[in-house]
Order: structure tokens, then sequence, then C-alpha cells
């Protein structure tokens, strides 16, 4: 026999096959009666999941050439408030049993339902009596011989969370899912994906037991998520009897935590960074209240460990410990500035902090290092605490400026901008670092204590500084004043008081102790008392300055501390510090330097001895109102002859 005859005798017998097969369908046609199919697969579907579905449309049965039974309308649950209804509920029949007249589901498909679930106060829901009939129809029963269906599937569903009477809702939308019935094994499983706030989401779920899972008790499970805004997984066991109880590992990713943060509801966080982030650790969940063990956290390039809370009762609230050996907080600072561009002007850009209303927390960091912008801080711990819009940091202890800072900042938003309160405390720091980067002032050098209580408010940076108001301290020690140097000017002035100021703004001024003592009022400073003190010099400041224009307006005196000559008092002179605190001009009285003056000085009395008798003249012309003569003077009579 040639193999093309093979081959046509093959193609015969397979015909044949074809056609008794379709014959046998349409028979099946005929034996099976569409009632019975109906029946008979809305007994199965009762029998596998305990639930009894309603239909009140159209019902069609299909036997060939692929069998199958439609219900259009389907209701489950109260039909005045349905946990469930599809536009069409459609199952497919086993092709084998069909054969011979039998009817057994192959899998079931809903189409566009949508899922409704309305959480009650008690921890119940309106899915709490399906459930139990979902739990007693997955228990094993004797003489339970139905053979259930292996597969559920959702297309294009809607889910709907409902709390509070339905005032609360979330909503997944385009949900398409797979649902592993568990007909032989115990085990459940859905994959699929779902879109929610506007994204898509890859899930898939495994539940161990299925029947222990629906009837409250304990089942091991498995979670996937994976979306563009985030990426999740949990793997663990979970309990709902008598109250929620989820253990396990999560591990979760995002390229942006501040994104993930607002497609997950929340208002946007204030400020930069928040972004590349990662989290693993131990969970706990009970009721509202999550728990994190042994995490291990990272967040734009600073990775941290420690322990986690989070509660969901009333305002959601995060708590925490972590420890970092090293913490970047440039990222967060970046969007904030003080002074414009070219330093020479405070900030007049609107604060915008409503990222602070959003989710409160209470956190304690500690860190080896700390970095902020051009500043590095050593060992620092740092409490920081946000309640309803108020955001409090303390600072236990930050090794930094090559001493040590303490105190506490406290933010809040208001109607009219942020309120701002301070007391902070800076212990043997390096004053011309400290103050650079604080206030941008860069002519006092040394070693130093300050002490600040200050408090504002305001829609900017600019505003806040027009309503400053506190207190100061600064106490320094073998330091220098740079841009001046006043013995050198003391000492050239005592030998030629007119020779001139050209080198007023050069040089530096050494000294052994300083001591200032501010008030703060609306934004003006009053310099009560200032005292600097050198081997060589001595200096007495007061008067104000203005923290919104960055000026000074002060007086004071300058003196050598040895006298140039044997038996002379020491050389001193009056002086004014005045115009921007970036770079001040230093003027000495001139009104001394000319009486200190051999040649200037009988010029200068002169003047002031004209200028007097101007003044007595000018006071009896008003007296007299203008019209007083001077007397003429008495000419005595010459004898007569």
């Amino acid at each position: 026999m040639t193999a093309f005859a093979g081959i046509r005798r093959l193609g015969f017998v397979l015909l044949a096959v074809g056609a008794v097969t379709a014959g046998v369908l349409t028979t099946a046609g005929y034996l099976i009666s569409p009632d019975t199919v109906r029946g008979e697969v809305l007994g199965r579907i009762r029998a596998a999941t305990g639930l009894d579905p309603q239909s009140s449309g159209k019902v069609s049965v299909s036997l060939f050439p692929k069998g199958s039974v439609s219900f259009s309308d389907v209701v489950l649950g109260d039909p005045k408030r349905p946990a469930l209804t599809a536009e069409r509920l459609t199952a497919r029949l086993r092709f084998f049993p069909l054969l011979v007249g039998k009817v057994e589901i192959s899998d079931v498909s809903l189409e566009k339902p949508t899922i409704a679930i309305d959480l009650e106060r008690d921890g119940g829901s309106n899915w709490s009596a399906l459930i139990e009939a979902l739990a007693q129809a997955q228990k094993p029963r004797a003489g339970h011989g139905v053979a259930g269906f292996s597969e559920m599937r959702i297309d294009d569903g809607t889910v709907m969370l409902r709390k509070d009477g339905g005032r609360s809702v979330e909503t997944l939308y385009a949900v398409d899912l797979s649902l592993a019935w568990p007909s032989i094994a115990k085990s459940f499983v859905a994959t699929g994906h779902f879109v929610w706030h506007g994204e898509k989401v890859d899930a898939s779920v495994t539940l161990a037991d299925f029947g222990a899972a629906l009837a409250g008790n304990r089942s091991g499970v498995k979670l996937r998520l994976s979306g563009a805004p985030l990426k999740a997984a949990f793997e663990g066991a979970f309990s709902t009897k008598p109250t929620v109880k989820v253990e396990g590992t999560l591990a979760a990713d995002a390229v942006s935590l501040r994104r993930a943060m607002t497609w997950a509801g929340h208002e946007p966080l204030p400020g930069g960074g928040f972004g590349r982030f990662a989290i693993k650790a131990q969970t706990s969940v009970v009721g509202d209240s999550i728990s994190l063990s042994g995490v291990n956290v990272e967040l734009d390039g600073n990775s941290a460990e420690g322990v986690l809370a989070f509660s969901s009762e009333g305002r959601q609230t995060l708590q925490g410990t972590l420890a970092s050996d090293t913490l970047d907080l440039t990222p967060y600072i970046s969007t904030i500035r003080l002074s414009t561009a070219n330093q020479r002007a405070w900030n007049n850009a609107r604060l915008t902090p409503d990222g602070l209303n959003g989710l409160d927390f209470d956190l304690r960091l500690s860190a080896a290092n700390v970095i902020m912008g051009g500043a590095k801080f050593g060992r620092t711990a740092i409490g920081a605490n946000l309640r309803s819009g108020k955001l409090s940091v303390s600072i236990g202890e930050s090794l930094a400026y090559g001493g040590v800072i303490k105190g506490s900042v406290a933010l809040s938003h208001t109607l009219t901008g942020v309120d701002f309160r301070s007391q902070l405390q800076f212990a043997d720091v390096d004053l011309e670092a400290c103050l650079g980067q604080l206030f941008g002032l860069k002519r006092l050098e040394g070693k130093g204590t300050m002490s600040m209580a200050l408090e504002g408010a305001g829609e900017s940076i600019l505003a806040m500084t027009q309503t400053l108001s506190g207190t100061a301290t600064l106490t320094g020690r073998e330091g220098a004043i740079a841009g001046l140097n006043v013995e050198q000017l003391l000492k050239r002035l005592e030998r030629r008081p007119l020779s001139g100021g050209g080198e007023f703004r050069t040089g530096r001024t050494p000294f052994d102790k300083i001591d200032v003592s501010l008030r703060v009022a609306q934004g003006t400073v009053d310099v009560q008392d200032m005292k600097v003190e050198s081997a060589a010099v001595r200096l007495v400041l007061a008067g104000t300055a203005s923290i919104p224009d960055r000026e000074l307006d002060l007086k004071g005196t300058a003196a050598l501390v040895v006298a140039s000559r044997a038996g002379a008092p020491p050389f001193g002179l009056p002086f004014v510090v005045q115009g921007s605190w970036d770079d001040p001009i230093m003027l000495p009285d001139a009104e001394a330097l000319i009486r200190r003056s051999g040649a200037a000085a009988p010029l200068l009395n002169a003047v002031r001895e004209r200028n007097a008798r101007d003044a007595v003249r000018s006071a009896l012309e008003r007296l007299t109102g203008g019209g007083a003569q001077p007397a003429a003077e008495t000419v005595p009579a010459e004898p007569k002859p």
C-alpha cells in the first residue's frame, strides 16, 4: 500500500468520526430539552458555590457546535441591594459528557458584572451570608458526587467597596479576572488585571485553603500587584475570625513614592524628593493596624532599618523608629529657598505646604551622618511629628558645624500662610559656617554658642521675616571680624585724624570674646548689647537692623586698649555701621576726627561760634517780629572850642 493510499484511508476515518460526532451532538440536542439543561446548570452552580443567582432576562441554550447556557440580567443577593449584578452569565458545558446526555459545567463567565461590597461598622458586609453559603458548599460531604466546574471568569467588571453607608467609595474598573475554582484541590487562584485611579494593575492571589479562608479560619495567602505607580508582593497567612489578622512578608517598590501616594489618594507631599522607593518587612495586621518589623526601607538613595506601624482608624497615622548610616536630606529641602538666586533678598514665592494635611506621623530618626545641601552633620537624632497639619521637628542632638545643635522647629499651615516657631541652641559651633548657612552672614569667625527663640507667620519667606519676633544671644571666643581691621584704623586715625579711610573694609579684627544680645519685634532687631574685646581693641555697639531689608543701622565706640603715649588715655572713636549686612560700611565719627586734628579744630570751633551767633540773631529776629534793628553806637561829642 502506497503512502498516498494510507493518508487517504486515514482521512476517510477522521471524516467518519467527525460525522458520527456531529450526529451524536445533533441527536443529543433533541434528546436533552433546553429546560432540563437550564435547570441542571443552575443546580450545579448552586451545588458548587452555594449561591443562587436569579435571572430576569432571556435564557439561551446552545448544544451544537458548542454546548453553553446563557442567562441575561443576573442578580445575586437581595434584589433591592444586590451584591452582584451581571449583564450575562454563561456556563460552557463539557464536551464528552454531553455526548451521552449528561450536563456538566466546564467553566462559568460573568460579562460586565458589578460587584458591590458594603462594609458595616460591626465588621460584617452584604456578602456575609453569601460567603457563609460559599463556605458551606466547600465543606466535604458524604455522598457528594456532584462535579463542580474548574474556572470562573469575570469580563469587564466593576468592583465597588463602600463604607459609611455608601458615603465613601473605592471603585475598580475594567476588572478582568480568571478564577481557578477549587473543584478538586483546596486552593483558589485568581489572576488578571483591573484599573484603579486611572492606572492598570496586574494582580494575582492564591489561597492555600479556600474553604478555611471562607470560614474565617487561617489560610496561606500569596498576593502580587504590579502597576506603573507601584509593585507589591505579600506571602503569609490570614484569618478573619474573631478579627482580621494577617502575618507574613511584605515587599514593595515604586519608581516615585510621591506619585504612588498621590495615586493612592493622598494629598501631594510638600517639598522635593520622595522618588525611588523600596521596602521589605515582616508584616502583622490586626484590625485597622499594620505593624512592620525588621523593616529595610530605601528612599531617594537613603537606606534605613527599624520598625513602623500604620493605623487607619480615624485619621491615618504612621509611627516608627528608623536608623541609618548616612541620611541625605538634600532632595527634600531642594525646593525650599530662603533667599533669591542672587542671595541679596528674601524669597517672595508663596509657601504651599498643602501636603501637611494628608497624613499624620510620629517618627524617630537617627543617623551617623546627615547631609543637607552643602552642610554635613555628624551623629544626629531627630523626632518628627505631624498631626492635623502641624509639623514639629525636635533635634535631640546633632553634631554640626564643629559643635552640637539642640532644639525644636514647628510649622503649621494656616489660612494666611505658614506659622513658624523655633527654639534652638548651638553650642561651641563654627560661627562663620553656621551663620553663613543660616543667615548669609559670613563676617564672623571663631567658635561660639548661640541660642534663639523666634516665631513668625506669612505666606512667603519675605512675609515671614516681616513678622519675626523673639530673642537671640551669641557668645563667641578666639575669633575675628572679617572685612575690618579696627586696630590699624584707630592707630592711623590717632596719628592723622583726617587721613581718610581706604582700609575700612579690608583686613580682620581678631577678638578674644564677643557678646551679643538681641531682641526682635516685627522684623526689626534691637541690638541691646554687643561687645567685642581683645588684647588690642574694644568695640561696643548698639542700634537696629531690619531683617526684611537685610540692612544695618548701628552706632558704637571703638577704642585701643593700650595708649600710644605714656600718661595719655587710650585712643577711642565713635563710629557707625550702615548698609547691607552682606557688605556693611563702617564710618568713623567725622566731628570727633576734626576735633582731634590740630589744624582743623580751630576751623570747627569757628564754624560752631558762627553757627551760635547766627542762631542767636535768628532767635532775636523771631522775638521782635523781624523789625528789630541793632542799637546805634554812641559817638562821644567833640568838645567845643
